[in-house]
């Protein structure tokens, strides 16, 4: 199985998604740079990745 494509959630753009991608993985959409989280692969659904805050890993 090769790569698959899906829509940005944020500009409606391409977004490649790797054959050996998982859930929870960030891809970023190169039209618009936004990070976006895989939802699901099963239907393929991407939804904009949580920004990052000050305290995480702590």
């Amino acid at each position: 199985m090769g790569n698959r494509m899906a829509l940005c959630p944020a500009c409606d753009g391409e977004v490649v998604i790797p054959a050996d991608a998982m859930e929870n993985e960030i891809v970023s959409c190169l039209e618009c740079g936004a990070e976006l989280e895989i939802m699901c692969l099963d239907p393929l659904e991407l939804d904009l990745a949580p920004e990052v805050e000050e305290d995480w890993g702590e």
